[in-house]
């Protein structure tokens, strides 16, 4: 055969001899379209625009408009890195270097450490091979060929991921003359594509992320097809450092991990605590306004237990150690809906009672790895907005209904004013991976579906993405600076209810098995503290503020007028504090500024004679001289209305 036909998204067909490549296509189609090329789909797989074309096809040409057409070009970056990092410091090995949602990373092996000077030599050097416009190459090798060959090059790394992942004959990436790789690609055609790109941070990781592996030192950069989308994406991330929670949590004086107590254990200081006290105070009234009984449960357990529910199996390495007690072996909780089921097979129900919403705030406690933990996001021991329902296949839409609806809700309230949802599905039993019957999937995914169709909630479908005990609901939120942040989950459950036996009398006098639902809403409540302080740089809305109004007297001779303000603001429930030192009043209005503060209350001699403040506010500056009750009415309705901003 020495022509092939290549069918184009258009359904126009080109005759084209054998071992045409993509690129020539595109070039034939128009000069524009193959210089915004990236990478070709063949057949529906993502190819080489290099690589010539073997038998008919249907053919794809990515551009920049296409996200695959970004992974591939952050894959490619990748290599641009490990090949500078080689010719600068030859004596490194390779791990892997995959493309992620924001950028790209490389492993390297290395004894002596990256230094942030190193980090600007390796970056130089990438823009020195870009610019030599070196063409990314496919080549196909042997694996009993390439196992001797990366192990005559010194790369035991890679020798043991193409023992793994290696199929007979496999692919590797050169670049130039001088760099390969075990890669399955594909590439850009050359170094000359890529445009834009930045090296962020250095970080260490454990060899294919098991921590009984050796440790290998992580470059993190990032790529983007044009300058303009790096630099917003550098000034995006920049925003980011501002708001870090990390940061600002100790310049506000919120919480603090602490070294001797041991890493991932919050310790909320007063003002976080405060914050925490409303978080939790808000959810648990809307429990009870909702229909939610109200349970507490202990923060151990038998092993039995763990072992009835499965986690004793299932999910012991992220379970702290078991305890010896005289009795028997005791272990932390991972989770409290064991708990939940305990307290719902207390005693028979009867179907009048159904649907049965158990919820609590339990403080649950999870094995971290010390290289996952992260501030507040991802902690080893955290508390649990959790909830479990217990209903009949005739009462799960309309729960599922007012769980989406309580999540909405918890976005309003707190200030958040876009998200995204997915919904996650099984394989239709595929795999064999999941628990359940096709009839109980087909109830729980069609309650799901329905609920957010009532709901006027769109979704995206996220296929074999569900737990393996049921389908769930992910509602994501978008912040302040459009990042996403996973926040509620209403989840179903076929497996726990089974392997508790949980029953109930139906109508017919019989015993059933009632469906249960987890749900989270603040997913946990230590991430979503930290997601409120990023959100909000800090700078909390006047009703969650752990301070609402400083007062800050001009001179010592506006002392006891200055209390009077204080100890009035404090009778009528609002958290104020009082500044009695004997520094300027510019002071400290500049500190009570840094402290967030959203008003700060100045009295000199004028206001101390007419019993007034001087208003000023966090943003707006100076509001003017008030009477004190007019000031409070006006707070008070800030915060009964939980207005966002002031």
């Amino acid at each position: 055969m020495s022509s092939i036909t290549v069918t184009l998204p258009d359904g126009s067909q080109q005759v084209v001899p054998l071992g045409t490549r993509p690129i020539d296509i595109a070039k034939s189609i128009g000069s524009r379209l193959a210089e915004d090329a990236v990478v070709a789909r063949v057949n529906g797989e993502l190819y080489d625009l290099t690589r010539p074309l073997e038998s008919n096809a249907t053919l794809e040409i990515l551009t920049s408009r296409n996200p695959e057409a970004l992974e591939v070009y952050r894959h490619s970056t990748a290599h641009l890195l490990a090949a500078a990092v080689l010719e600068l410091y030859p004596e490194t090995k390779l791990g892997i270097g995959p493309p992620t949602e924001t950028g790209f990373f490389y492993d390297f092996q290395r004894e002596e450490p990256f230094t942030p000077e190193d980090l600007e030599k390796i970056e130089q050097r990438m823009w020195e091979l870009q610019r030599k416009d070196l063409p990314f190459g496919r080549v196909m090798t042997p694996k009993a060929v390439g196992l001797q060959k990366y192990k005559e090059l010194g790369e035991p790394l890679k020798c043991e991921l193409i023992e793994e992942k290696a199929e007979e004959v496999f692919s590797e990436y050169t670049l130039g003359d001088h760099f390969i790789d075990f890669c399955r690609g594909p590439h850009v055609p050359s170094t000359g594509r890529l445009k834009a790109f930045k090296l962020l941070s250095i970080a260490g990781a454990y060899w294919k992320g098991d921590e009984r592996n050796q440790q290998m030192q992580r470059i993190y950069g990032t790529a983007f097809f044009t300058k303009k989308e790096l630099d917003e994406y550098l000034q995006r991330l920049e925003e980011a450092r501002k708001r870090d929670h990390r940061k600002l949590g100790q310049e506000l004086d919120l919480f603090s991990i602490q070294d001797l107590a041991g890493p991932g254990l919050i310790f909320f200081h007063p003002k976080g605590a405060v914050i925490r006290k409303i978080l939790e105070d808000w959810m648990r009234d809307q429990y009870l306004e909702r229909g939610y009984s109200l349970v507490y449960t202990p923060h151990i357990a038998r092993s039995d237990l763990w072992k009835t529910s499965g986690h004793y199996n299932f999910y012991s390495e992220n379970m702290f150690k078991r305890m010896e007690l005289e009795d028997a072996e005791y272990q932390l909780k991972p989770m409290n809906c064991p708990f939940h089921i305990l307290i719902f097979r207390d005693r028979l129900r009867s179907y009048r009672e159904l649907p049965v919403r158990l919820g609590e705030l339990g403080t649950v406690y999870r094995y971290e790895r010390s290289g996952v933990m992260h501030g507040l996001l991802r902690v080893r021991g955290f508390t649990q907005d959790d909830a479990h329902i217990f209903c009949t296949p005739g009462q799960v839409e309309d729960e599922i209904v007012q769980c989406l609806r309580f999540a909405l809700d918890v976005l309003k309230i707190f200030g958040f004013d876009q998200y995204e949802a997915e919904l996650s599905t099984w394989d239709n039993g595929a795999s064999g991976k999941y628990d359940g019957t096709p009839e109980q999937w087909g109830l729980a995914e069609n309650a799901l579906r329905g609920a957010l169709d009532r709901l006027g909630m769109k979704a995206k479908v996220m296929p074999d993405e569900a737990a393996f005990y049921g389908p769930k609901i992910d509602v994501k939120l978008v912040d302040a600076i459009g990042r996403l942040w996973q926040l509620s989950t209403v989840q179903f459950d076929f497996t726990l209810p089974r392997r508790f036996n949980l029953e109930y009398v139906g109508e017919d006098g019989k015993r059933h098995q009632p469906l249960m639902v987890h749900r989270a809403l603040y997913g946990s409540v230590e991430r979503f503290f930290g997601i409120l302080v990023e959100h909000y740089a800090g700078a909390f809305p006047v009703w969650l503020a752990p301070v609402q109004a400083a007062v800050l007297p001009i001179t010592d001779r506006q002392l006891d007028y200055a209390r009077q303000v204080h100890t009035r603001l404090l009778e009528a429930g609002f958290r104020s504090m009082l500044d009695d030192r004997s520094e300027k009043v510019n002071l400290k209005i500049r500190e009570a500024q840094l402290q967030k503060i959203p008003y700060m209350l100045v009295v000199g001699a004028r206001e101390a004679e007419s019993g007034t403040v001087s208003v000023r506010n966090r943003k707006h500056g100076d509001q003017g001289v008030q009477p004190l009750d007019q000031f409070m009415a006006t707070l008070r309705q800030l915060v009964e209305a939980k207005t966002p901003s002031e």
